[in-house]
C-alpha cells in the first residue's frame, strides 16, 4: 500500500507511529525486514548454513579468529586466480604490523576480473543524454589488452608507476586495469583537484606516464584539463579526447589516445608477488601532505569479499556508485563488480540531478551506491518522482554520516529496499563496519562488523566503552602495511594501548556508538580530518590555504553535522578586520577553495572569533569550536 506515489509525510508518520514504543526505549527501528527467502538467497545466509552458525555474530567471530580457514574459503568463493598458489593464507613471522598475505604466491589480480563469460555485460555507460552503450567482458578484456600492450610498447615495465586522472568512464576503467595487467601501479588522482594538488601527488609517486582527458564537461560547461597538467616535467602524457570530433594540440613528447593504443588485443597479465603495488591512492589524514597509500594484489580481494558478503553482489547484479578512480570507491567498484562477475554502470550525468536518476532506471541498476549528500540533493529536488526503480535490490551508503530521515525517504521511494551502510577507508581496502541482508535495515545505522575485520571502541582513557573511538584489531586482509611518504607505524600504531586481551591495536579515527541489538551509529571523525561531499580532507589543508587571504588574521576549519545527523558542514572561525563583512569574506574564501583545493568543498558558515581556543601544546580545540557553533545556532 505504501507506494512511492504516497506522500512521504504519510510514510514518515506511519513509521514513527509504528515504532513509538521502540523509539522511547532507544531501540533500532527497521524500515526493511528480510524475508526467509531474502536470507536464504543471500551469501551471508548461505555461509551461515554451510558453516553451521545460527547467528551472524558467530560467523563473524569465526572469520576473525580462524583467519586461515576463512581466508581460504573466501579465496575459493571468489575463484581468485593464481599463477603460483600460496603456501598458506597469511604469515606473521615479521609481526602483525607486517603481515604477509598469500606467501609464496604469484598472481595478477586483473586475471580474476575476467572470469565471467565473454558475452556477459561488463559495463553500461550512459552519456549526458542517457544514451546507453554496453561492453561485454570480451570487449572490455580486449580494450584492457590494447592499453597493456601499448604500455609495454612505451617502455613501461613491472614495478613502474603510471598516473591516471580522468572521470569514471569505460576508457578509464580499461586504462586502470591495463596498467595493473603489465605489473605496474596505477596512480589514481581525482580530476577535481587543483593543478598544485595534482602536482603534489605526482611528485610523491614519480610516474612514468600519465593518462588524462583533454577537457571535462560538467553541467554543460567544459573545463580544460590537459592544460592543467601539460607543464609537468619529465613525463609523457597520453591525452584522450572527450569528444571524438575535437582535435587537441599536444606538447612535444605527449601522445594522442589512438596513437598510443596497441592493435594487439590479446591480454597477458604479468604475475607479481602478492605484496607488489597495484594502485597508489591518497588520503588527507590530519596533515597538509596527503598520505600515499599503496594497494597491492591482495587488497582487491578484500574489496570483492566485502561486496560479496555485505552488498551481496551476484553475477546478475548491475552496480552503480557515483565515484572516481581517485577515491577508494572507484577501484572498489571495479573489483566488487568484475571479480563477482557482475556489471558496472557508469554515467556522465551529474549524480545529484534528475538525469542521473533516470540513468539508474534505464540501466536497471540493482545495487545503487551513494554518499548521503547526494540523497539530500535528490530529496530537495524531488529528483526521483515518477521513476521506476523496482530493479534496485539494495542501496549502499558511505563517505559521510547518514541522515536517518533522508535514508528513510530514499528507501520509501524504491518500495523499501534495504540500505547497507558501509564505512572503512582507503587504508582498509573496504569496510570495517557494514550492513547485512540477514538483519533488518535501520535508516542511518550499521548492522554488523565486516566479516574478516575486528575492532573495538575505547574512550580517551583507553577503556572499552559503547561510545568511543574505533581501534582496529589486525591482522585483517586489506589493511595497509606501509605508506610511501609517512612512517606507517607512527601513523597507525605508535603510543597506543594494548587491547583488553593483549591485542595489538591500530588507530583509525572514527567515532562510533554501539547500540542495542548489534547495531552501530557513526559520529564522525575524532581527529582533524573531515568528510566533505564524501571526500576526506584535512582541516590543516583548508586553514593553510585560507590564511593567505589578506584580511584573515587566523582561521580554524571544523566539520559540524546538521541537527538530526547527516553529511558534515564546513564551518570557518576567522579573525578578521571588523570592517570586513562576513558574507563578502565567505564568498572570497569559497573562491580560494574552488581554485586551489576542490570545487566540491562548500563553506556552510563563517563566524568571527577574536581568539582561537587552543591546548597547552597550541593545538586548536575543534571540539570546543563545534560546541560554540552549536550553542550559537540554538540561540
Amino acid at each position: 500500500m505504501l507506494s512511492p506515489n504516497v506522500p512521504f509525510a504519510l510514510h514518515e508518520w506511519l513509521y514513527r507511529r509504528n515504532y513509538q514504543t521502540r523509539q522511547a526505549q532507544g531501540l533500532p527501528c527497521p524500515a526493511w525486514v528480510p524475508s526467509g527467502e531474502d536470507i536464504e538467497q543471500s551469501h551471508v545466509g548461505q555461509w551461515m548454513r554451510r558453516h553451521g552458525f545460527e547467528r551472524f555474530e558467530d560467523l563473524h567471530e569465526w572469520s576473525v579468529t580462524q583467519v586461515e580457514a576463512f581466508g581460504d574459503a573466501v579465496t575459493k568463493a571468489l575463484s581468485i586466480r593464481f599463477a603460483q598458489r600460496p603456501t598458506k593464507i597469511h604469515d606473521l613471522d615479521g609481526g602483525i604490523e607486517h603481515v604477509q598475505w598469500y606467501p609464496g604466491a604469484k598472481l595478477n589480480i586483473v586475471e580474476s576480473c575476467f572470469q565471467a563469460d565473454d558475452n556477459a555485460i561488463a559495463l553500461i555507460h550512459g552519456d549526458d543524454a542517457n544514451r546507453l552503450e554496453t561492453l561485454t567482458y570480451g570487449q572490455l578484456k580486449a580494450n584492457v589488452a590494447r592499453v597493456a600492450n601499448g604500455l609495454r610498447a612505451a617502455g613501461v615495465r613491472p614495478g613502474d608507476r603510471v598516473a591516471l586522472s580522468m572521470p569514471m568512464t569505460t576508457d578509464a576503467i580499461a586504462i586502470f586495469l591495463g596498467i595493473i595487467a603489465v605489473g605496474a601501479a596505477a596512480v589514481t588522482i581525482a580530476e577535481s583537484f587543483s593543478t598544485e594538488e595534482i602536482a603534489v601527488r605526482l611528485r610523491i609517486t614519480q610516474p612514468r606516464l600519465m593518462f588524462v582527458q583533454d577537457q571535462i564537461t560538467r553541467n554543460g560547461k567544459s573545463h580544460p584539463f590537459y592544460a592543467k597538467v601539460a607543464d609537468q616535467p619529465g613525463m609523457t602524457i597520453i591525452v584522450l579526447p572527450e569528444n571524438s570530433n575535437r582535435e587537441q594540440s599536444l606538447r612535444g613528447n605527449d601522445r594522442g589516445w589512438t596513437d598510443f593504443l596497441s592493435d594487439d588485443r590479446r591480454l597477458r597479465c604479468d604475475p607479481r608477488a602478492p605484496g607488489d603495488e597495484t594502485t597508489i591512492l591518497f588520503s588527507s589524514g590530519t596533515t597538509g601532505q596527503p598520505k600515499a597509500i599503496p594497494w597491492d594484489h591482495t587488497t582487491p580481494i578484500k574489496s570483492a569479499a566485502d561486496a560479496y558478503f555485505h552488498q551481496d553482489v551476484h553475477p546478475t547484479d548491475v552496480l552503480c556508485w557515483p565515484t572516481n578512480l581517485g577515491w577508494m570507491m572507484g577501484p572498489w567498484l571495479v573489483y566488487a563488480a568484475l571479480i563477482n562477475r557482475a556489471t558496472i554502470a557508469v554515467s556522465s550525468c551529474v549524480p545529484t540531478g534528475r538525469p542521473f536518476c533516470e540513468f539508474v532506471m534505464k540501466a536497471k541498476v540493482s545495487m545503487l551506491g551513494l554518499v548521503p549528500s547526494i540523497v539530500s540533493q535528490w530529496r530537495k529536488g524531488n529528483a526521483i518522482e515518477g521513476l521506476d526503480w523496482t530493479a534496485i535490490r539494495l542501496f549502499s551508503s558511505t563517505g559521510e554520516c547518514s541522515n536517518a530521515n533522508d535514508m528513510l525517504w530514499l528507501m520509501s521511494r524504491a518500495r523499501y529496499r534495504p540500505m547497507i551502510e558501509y564505512c572503512g577507508g582507503t587504508e582498509v581496502g573496504g569496510g570495517y563496519v557494514s550492513g547485512i541482508l540477514t538483519k533488518p535495515a535501520v535508516p542511518g545505522m550499521f548492522s554488523a562488523k565486516a566479516l574478516g575485520s575486528d575492532w573495538m571502541l575505547l574512550d580517551e582513557k583507553g577503556s572499552r566503552q559503547d561510545v568511543g573511538e574505533v581501534f582496529l584489531v589486525p591482522p585483517s586482509l586489506g589493511l595497509s602495511t606501509r605508506l610511501l611518504n609517512r612512517d606507517h607505524h607512527e601513523v597507525y600504531y605508535a603510543e597506543l594501548p594494548i587491547g583488553p586481551n593483549g591485542q595489538l591495536l591500530r588507530r583509525h579515527g572514527d567515532q562510533m556508538e554501539a547500540l542495542a541489538e548489534g547495531y552501530f551509529r557513526a559520529d564522525g571523525r575524532v581527529d582533524d580530518a573531515m568528510n566533505l561531499g564524501g571526500i576526506k580532507v584535512s582541516c590543516v589543508q583548508i586553514e593553510e590555504l585560507l590564511s593567505q587571504h589578506p584580511e584573515v588574521q587566523h582561521v580554524a576549519a571544523c566539520a559540524v553535522p546538521p541537527t538530526g545527523g547527516g553529511p558534515d558542514r564546513l564551518i570557518l572561525f576567522v579573525g578578521a578586520d571588523a570592517r570586513t563583512t562576513l558574507s563578502t569574506l565567505q564568498t572570497e574564501l569559497q573562491q580560494m577553495i574552488k581554485r586551489n583545493l576542490n570545487p566540491l568543498f562548500k563553506i556552510h558558515d563563517v563566524r568571527r572569533i577574536d581568539q582561537l581556543p587552543r591546548t597547552a601544546s597550541n593545538k586548536i580545540m575543534r571540539r570546543e569550536l563545534r560546541q560554540i557553533y552549536l550553542q550559537e545556532s540554538r540561540e
